[in-house]
């Protein structure tokens, strides 16, 4: 497998892709092209990508993609199949392009809400600002090859009660969706924001997502995001963060489907008395693959950040967890918890879990921890003796090992939308 991505080539592997038409600053577009021209794709010798392979990613032929044309869906279909909650706006995506017939054609007062290709160059004067490109070849190949994305920017000290809905659909086969977001919460604002990936029809395709987020002083912002492409489909996620002072930002991550899927959450807290909130959940069966990386940078005092992902593996599937928390020399009285749990169902699934810590302060309250194991059989016979069928009682278990972290989603619509295809799925109920 490593032969194999070492001679594919990034550039090789984009060639067949439109270059973005959004108007991002050409210098920046022109840095993100060297960078692809200059390197590979990450192998298991790259730290970051240790226990993640990319072969099939790079073995996908963009010159054969088969999704040219727009799938003849209805708004029936979207609210049917893919709305999460009926309240709200809801914008859709197809293959990284807007599909205006889908989505909503209207924006409460307080926000700005429109598709990238909308967006005039000064708009999108923020675009990759704090984002990495060197060495970062998924975020120069967003970059350069990005066709649309959603632009939301709240105003100073609006309110905004709807929730905002960014559905993203893959189809065809071979596809190569390259999409970016820009998220700016003004000033005393607050608002909340559910991303959702789903397959239609698709077979060996990529999702690459960018999602650049500003969070203004005493700003509040939630993000609920769903991964449920199907199995044989590729997704990459990166969330580029920057906090200002007083302000909120809570993210929950539920990923419950695609053949392999990788998380890249970096939040730069850059203002004191911040509050940061990280939640993930991964259940996986099959030969799935769910790798999550985290960065918190905590660059000044009195902050506060916590983050619990857990996830369960069965069959084969593999999970990997990389949490990383930054305390810098200035940044005193910082309480900062991170915590990893996971829940082996097979004895051929496996997980690799690496929290960690580097603290640079002296006055701060840190803890991180990981736990691996298996159900306990004790458990499973106390619940069979009381006339509970042993399948039900390994779901029941299981269900309420995870229920930790899916109940830190306080948008009751997105939660009882999660459990229902947690039900669908691996025949949970809750």
């Amino acid at each position: 497998m490593n032969e194999l991505i070492q001679e594919s080539k990034v550039a090789a592997f984009v060639e067949h892709l439109p270059q973005t038409m959004l108007a991002i600053d050409k210098e920046l577009v022109s840095k993100a092209i060297a960078t692809i021209k200059t390197t590979d794709f990450p192998t298991t010798r790259t730290e970051a990508w240790k226990y993640t392979r990319l072969a099939r990613i790079a073995a996908i032929s963009t010159a054969n993609q088969t999704a040219r044309e727009g799938k003849n869906l209805s708004r029936e279909d979207i609210h049917s199949s893919y709305q999460i909650t009926k309240d709200g706006l809801t914008f859709v995506f197809e293959n990284g392009v807007f599909r205006s017939d889908l989505s909503s054609g209207e924006f409460p007062a307080g926000a700005t809400i429109k598709p990238l290709t909308g967006c005039t160059k000064e708009e999108l004067a923020i675009v990759g600002k704090s984002l990495t490109l060197e060495n970062e070849v998924f975020n120069a190949m967003n970059t350069a090859y990005a066709v649309d994305g959603m632009y939301i920017s709240i105003q100073d000290k609006a309110i905004i009660d709807a929730p905002i809905q960014l559905i993203h659909l893959i189809t065809g086969k071979n596809t190569v969706s390259n999409l970016r977001n820009i998220i700016q919460i003004g000033k005393f604002a607050k608002a909340e924001i559910m991303q959702s990936y789903f397959a239609l029809d698709a077979e060996a395709s990529f999702t690459n997502v960018v999602t650049e987020v500003i969070v203004a002083e005493n700003a509040h912002l939630t993000i609920n995001k769903l991964q449920y492409e199907e199995e044989g489909n590729y997704h990459i996620s990166t969330e580029q963060v920057d906090q200002a002072k007083d302000s909120t930002f809570t993210i929950n991550t539920m990923s419950l489907n695609g053949t392999l899927v990788r998380n890249n959450l970096n939040i730069e807290v850059n203002g004191v008395n911040c509050m940061t909130n990280l939640h993930g959940a991964y259940v996986l069966k099959s030969n799935q693959h769910v790798d999550n990386h985290t960065i918190v940078d905590h660059k000044q005092p009195h902050c506060e950040s916590n983050e619990l992902y857990k996830g369960v593996m069965d069959e084969k599937s593999t999970g990997v967890f990389n949490g990383k928390v930054f305390v810098r020399k200035d940044a005193q009285k910082i309480n900062a918890f991170q915590s990893n749990g996971n829940v082996l169902l097979s004895d051929d699934a496996s997980i690799n879990s690496k929290p960690e810590l580097e603290i640079y302060a002296d006055d701060v309250k840190c803890s991180h921890g990981s736990t691996t194991g298996q159900l306990d059989e004790e458990a499973v016979f106390y619940l069979r003796a009381r006339g509970i069928s042993e399948k039900s009682a390994r779901h029941l278990m299981v269900s309420a090992f995870i229920e930790d972290v899916v109940t830190k989603i306080e948008n009751e619509a997105f939660l009882n939308y999660t459990h229902s295809l947690l039900k669908e799925r691996f025949g949970w109920d809750f």
